[in-house]
Formats: structure tokens, C-alpha cells, sequence
């Protein structure tokens, strides 16, 4: 998750925001947002001490996951198609390892 973090970060800061259309400008802030979001669920689904718990931070995790790529998606003009197709890969891959 951490590389996918720094992938999305670089691009993001590569880029204006200001030149952006208006959904795209508020899908790039809900991306930062769920990055981190979903960084920090992963982080409680490998802390945590139960079975039930684990299911529980996996589900979020993979709702979290699942809107982040959406979003990557909507924001098209900032992501290119390779970034889009490697991160969309990425997350796919994250999201099946949370068992």
C-alpha cells in the first residue's frame, strides 16, 4: 500500500489542480483522503488480535480500496492510462490478499 501511497502522491503533486474540472479537482481531494484511510485500515487489519476483527478491518479496507480505484478512474485527465492500469492492478492485488 505504501507504494501504491507514493505513486498516487507523486502524480498528484506533479499536477495542478487548478487546471482541473470541478469533479475531478473534488475526486483528486477524496483520493488523498481515502489513501490514507485505506493505509490505516490495512494497518488494523494486520494488528489486529481476533479473527472476527480481522474480517471486520478487511471489509472496510476493501470498501475503502474499491472507492479509491473509483475515483482514480474519475480523475482520467491526472492519471494516464498506464498509471491507471498499474494502480487499479495494485489495488486489485491489496484488496485479494485481505483473507
Amino acid at each position: 500500500m505504501q507504494q501504491v501511497e507514493r505513486l498516487l502522491k507523486g502524480v498528484l503533486r506533479a499536477f495542478d489542480m487548478d487546471t482541473l474540472e470541478q469533479g475531478e479537482k473534488k475526486a483528486a481531494a477524496h483520493i488523498r483522503r481515502l489513501m490514507v484511510d485505506a493505509r490505516l485500515d490495512i494497518r488494523d487489519y494486520e494488528l489486529s488480535e481476533t479473527r472476527a476483527e480481522q474480517l471486520k478491518c478487511a471489509a472496510a479496507a476493501r470498501k475503502r480500496l474499491d472507492k479509491l480505484q473509483a475515483n482514480i478512474l474519475l480523475t482520467g485527465s491526472v492519471f494516464g492510462p498506464a498509471d491507471t492500469a498499474q494502480l487499479s492492478a495494485e489495488l486489485e492485488r491489496i484488496s485479494a490478499s485481505l483473507v
